[in-house]
């Protein structure tokens, strides 16, 4: 049988063998904790407590700000130490709350949750919106914005992104192997969310134990589908996977919703469930260690607001001096100056790389030879694009479709002349998203 697909991508080395067999390890933060209060797309949280404040984990110390934003908790015990801006994996010096943790540990009384079946579905989306959950995948979109479309009676399929094709990346993977009923236990809760809708997992085949796992599980349920996506990158983009899947297609313009479709997260899905069952906000996520200047490279379940540092030690420290330490996986991560910064809601990995692992190539002049457009999962240009931004060329960028660009790096991968293609086109897209912000404000 065919596996499902899209055209176009890659197949990078997937560096997947470093820890996939590793089991999750968890870890308590040694030093002080930073919450930044923008970890998500839209409006930042909003501090509620004050410097001096004691408190535990579990408490809400801010509060979100509109329909799209999401508050966040404190993930230890202890004094806030600091309200102030510190540096986050981006570069940007963003406000946030630190707090200097008491080794105690000590969490707060979560109020009695009513049986899942005596719910409403508003109750559950509010369930959802107060603990704080985002997507947990990259993007950081609050979760209960997205399971709250227009028309509620049109979703048709609540997608599991369990594809993890990310090079490096294997915290999808091992929260499956170890924790498939959390997983399914999310999911299921979002499908009962909409009266027509199904639930699909979609893994990819380099996964085959745990797809046979899940098959099995879900055996007896007609409302939950197994779905073997042939390994390639970027199986997991929103677009390519709801193709992959469905065979439904949509554009920047338009959301998955607009396909009958939403896709959620590994990790997002299993905090949906403890949100709903629980009563628990967003407190961890599993993070991903890993590459080969990494002495032990794991799986960690890491406490959010724990120092990049700090994971870093708990893995052995580097073996040899790292040529790129890279937030996030190769493909689509960014090369990060400063390890001490804080894990967030969206913090998925870091990946730091030998010398032999990085080319250190300039890039000479395009040769015409198309494998960008071979590459591309959108279907585009790359090239032409490029060139458009080398020559400040907004109008031409915007005639070629610059903007359904989804940044997967695929383009500059590829590319023999090692023309930073995606940076370029990348650069481009915020600056015209900028100017779409700022149209829209007047």
């Amino acid at each position: 049988m065919a596996k499902l697909t899209f055209k176009g991508g890659i197949h990078p080395h997937e560096g997947k063998e470093l820890t996939k067999d590793k089991p999750i390890r968890e870890v308590l933060p040694k030093g002080d904790l930073v919450y930044p209060m923008s970890q998500h797309i839209g409006a930042p949280a909003t501090p509620i407590v004050a410097v001096g404040d004691h408190v535990l984990a579990g408490q809400k110390i801010a509060e979100a700000q509109g329909f799209v934003s999401a508050p966040v908790y404190a993930t230890v015990s202890g004094t806030v130490k600091a309200i102030e801006k510190r540096r986050v994996v981006t570069g940007n010096l963003v406000e946030s709350i630190i707090v200097e943790n008491d080794g105690n540990y000590e969490e707060v009384e979560y109020p009695a949750v009513k049986p899942l079946e005596e719910l409403t579905t508003e109750e559950k989306i509010n369930m959802i919106r107060e603990a704080g959950i985002v997507g947990m995948g990259g993007a950081g979109f609050p979760t209960a914005v997205k399971l709250s479309p227009k028309e509620p009676e049109k979703i048709e399929y609540i997608i599991a992104n369990c594809s993890e094709c990310e090079p490096y990346l294997t915290s999808d993977y091992r929260r499956m192997k170890e924790n498939p009923d959390l997983l399914l236990q999310g999911l299921r809760i979002a499908v009962g969310l909409f009266p027509n809708a199904k639930g699909i997992l979609a893994i990819e085949d380099n996964k085959q134990d745990v797809i046979d796992m899940f098959k099995e599980m879900v055996r007896d349920d007609d409302k939950i589908l197994v779905k073997e996506l042939m390994t390639k990158y970027p199986e997991g983009a929103e677009r390519m996977l709801i193709y992959a899947c469905t065979g439904r297609e949509i554009n920047s313009s338009q959301l998955p919703a607009d396909a009958g479709c939403i896709v959620d997260n590994v990790d997002t899905l299993v905090a949906v469930g403890r949100a709903v069952t629980e009563g628990k906000p967003l407190m961890e996520r599993i993070v991903t260690i890993t590459g080969e200047a990494i002495n032990d490279p794991c799986n960690f379940k890491v406490r959010i607001g724990t120092n990049y540092a700090e994971l870093i030690e708990e893995a052995g420290g580097f073996k040899t001096e790292p040529a790129k330490i890279i937030s996030g996986g190769p493909m689509m991560g960014f090369a990060i100056f400063d390890t001490n910064v804080p894990t967030t809601k969206t913090a998925s990995a870091m990946t730091c790389l030998t010398d032999a692992e990085v080319e250190w190539l300039a890039p000479t002049a395009c040769i015409n030879c198309a494998k960008c457009v071979e590459a591309c999962p959108e279907h585009l240009v790359p090239k032409n694009l490029a060139d458009a931004v080398e020559n400040d060329d907004e109008e031409r960028f915007l005639k070629e479709y610059g903007m359904e660009c989804c940044e997967c790096g695929c383009c500059s991968f590829v590319c023999p002349a090692k023309r930073h293609l995606t940076q370029q086109i990348k650069g481009m897209r915020k600056i015209q998203l900028g100017k779409r912000a700022a149209a829209a404000k007047k």
